[in-house]
């Protein structure tokens, strides 16, 4: 089920990609860098709305996404290990 779903994300932002005269190959590439459906319907998001001329500003909007979610991962990383800390120090008294 997961894998349709990306596949038809994927199919979305090629789509987009292409109707905006960028190569699919772009499209491929980017699905492949974002990862998850939701990034990748993400930036097809991106790609409607604002309508990049050129493959520079796709690109930076990928990279703006994923550093987005990389600085999310490491938050959660961050309050898991405050938790387990927090569970540590009251485990002791």
């Amino acid at each position: 089920m997961a894998s349709q779903e990306w596949f038809q994300a994927k199919s979305e932002l090629i789509a987009e990609i292409t109707a905006l005269n960028h190569p699919a190959e772009l499209g491929e590439l980017i699905a492949r860098q974002l990862g998850s459906p939701k990034a990748i319907r993400r930036m097809s998001s991106y790609l409607r709305q604002v309508k990049p001329r050129n493959a520079e500003e796709v690109v930076d909007e990928m990279l703006a996404i994923s550093s987005e979610i990389d600085a999310w991962h490491k938050k959660k990383e961050s309050e898991h290990a405050n938790a387990r800390y927090n569970e540590y120090l009251q485990d002791r008294d």
